[in-house]
């Protein structure tokens, strides 16, 4: 087989942590293996391990790759776009917050992927304070962290009911918390 320059491995590598970010966030951590990982990114499985450590080395990749989608805006656009059905039903293009919290609590402290998860949420919290009217850094603070865990929580929670109606009352309930 022709080996491929190193231009066309690097590309091939971009493509697996983007499908992976996805397919991580729609199906969590350990409900997608390297097989598909690689099959969805239209590479053969024995490219993997010429690329990564392992699986685990890959979500760390990933979910730094979908934390790092565009979430600029004003905080009423962030809220809006995060607080929203679409979010909801969109878990694979959503924040890697809210689709792998539950798999990431299960993950060993000091991991890779919790240490992520961690900065993650430091990120998020940091751009809502800084989204935040000004008020003292302390309150400003305990307020995104106050919002985050709302957002984050009302979208968990709206993804595992099986009630549209009530997954819509959730998102409102959020969006009011929030702007109060």
């Amino acid at each position: 087989m022709p080996r491929v320059s190193q231009e066309q491995a690097k590309l091939n590598r971009q493509r697996v942590v983007e499908v992976a970010a996805s397919l991580f966030r729609e199906r969590g951590l350990h409900g997608v293996g390297v097989a598909d990982i690689m099959a969805s990114a239209g590479l053969t499985h024995g490219g993997f391990y010429g690329q990564f450590a392992n699986k685990e080395a890959l979500a760390a990749e990933a979910f730094d790759t979908a934390l790092s989608e565009d979430r600029r805006g004003s905080l009423d656009i962030l809220l809006a776009n995060y607080l929203s059905l679409a979010h909801v039903k969109s878990p694979g293009i959503g924040c890697p917050l809210a689709a792998l919290a539950n798999d990431v609590a299960r993950e060993p402290r000091g991991g890779p992927v919790r240490s992520r998860f961690t900065h993650g949420v430091e990120r998020m919290a940091s751009i809502l304070a800084g989204l935040t009217p000004r008020v003292a850094k302390e309150r400003r603070r305990q307020r995104s962290l106050a919002t985050l865990s709302t957002i984050v929580g009302a979208v968990v929670l709206a993804r595992a009911v099986d009630d549209e109606a009530l997954a819509s009352e959730l998102i409102q309930a959020a969006q009011a918390s929030v702007s109060a």
